[in-house]
């Protein structure tokens, strides 16, 4: 039986900004309802302890965020989420009541990279109240995020735009170290206890009309990860947007019986032996992170 060490699970493909980093997807708007993620959990319980709230959209949209994490409590699962932050004032007496949370990463770069966050200031200062009140009122970890860097240039102007908000988390937590001077792109810096900050390059999302690669190296989809889509369509990773590479959908046969299909087989096999068998996958960016293509 096939192990997930995450599931993502699309709650809904609406977002609140049109990040310039983040591709919109063509398919119909939709929040996913109660008995659908009810099912995809009941289908996924024997693959994975671990889900994330992630692949399009904005899940602190979701008019029923607070039953969906009380139904992850319930059937066993820590929840992962990702978000630009916007929101976070609006659900933050939820979010710190549910102990099936686990750990939130907030999309910094979302500030430079929309033109829909008109006060940054308001921005960053809830975000870090957030996540001060989440140090003294529960356990889950915060994941800092600011990929937003260019690969040849990192003296750019993205930098520039995050001293803004580092200076703002340095002044925050007291740290008498500049993180901009410390900082590796790439690798996570720990600001305190439970608390973390990435930089990292902005990278390519897969898209069948980008350059396709050699079509040799390596993927974590299928392997420790794969996704699902607010209409219960299983795609292999959460960069597969608009549901590209679709392996089946919950509505209609079993999650074990997707995931053991041919095309499943063929593509994790694939990766074990550096192939890349998917078109879409050639054409992806993020995969070149790891380094093995």
């Amino acid at each position: 039986m096939r192990k997930f060490k995450k599931v993502y699970i699309e709650i809904t493909n609406q977002c609140n900004l049109c990040c310039d980093f983040c591709p919109q997807t063509s398919r119909e708007p939709e929040f996913m309802n109660v008995e659908m993620f009810r099912k995809i959990l009941d289908q996924i319980k024997d693959h994975t302890e671990y889900i994330y709230f992630h692949v399009k959209g904005e899940p602190l949209l979701h008019p029923e965020i607070d039953k969906f994490l009380d139904i992850s409590y319930e059937k066993g699962f820590q929840v992962n989420l990702t978000t630009n932050g916007t929101l976070i004032n609006r659900v933050k007496d939820i979010l710190l009541l549910k102990p099936a949370l686990r750990q939130i990463n907030f999309s910094l770069h979302s500030l430079s990279g929309n033109e829909g966050v008109h006060d940054e200031d308001e921005y960053i200062d809830n975000i870090l109240s957030y996540t001060r009140e989440a140090m003294e009122r529960c356990k889950v970890l915060i994941s800092l995020r600011l990929w937003n860097l260019e690969e040849n240039n990192l003296i750019n102007l993205e930098k520039k735009k995050n001293n803004r908000i580092l200076v703002a988390i340095e002044r925050e937590f007291d740290l008498q170290d500049s993180i901009q001077e410390i900082i590796i792109p790439g690798r996570g810096l720990k600001i305190t206890d439970r608390i973390y900050l990435n930089q990292d390059h902005q990278f390519q999302w897969p898209d069948l009309k980008e350059e396709e690669d050699k079509g040799s190296g390596f993927c974590y989809g299928l392997r420790n990860q794969v996704a699902i889509l607010v209409d219960g369509t299983v795609v292999p990773c959460c960069l597969d947007g608009d549901g590209i590479i679709a392996l089946g959908n919950i509505n209609t046969d079993h999650f074990s019986e997707i995931i053991e299909s041919e095309r499943v087989c063929n593509i994790a096999d694939g990766f074990s032996r550096r192939e890349v068998v998917e078109e879409l996958c050639r054409k992806c960016g993020y995969r070149k992170r790891f380094n093995l293509v």
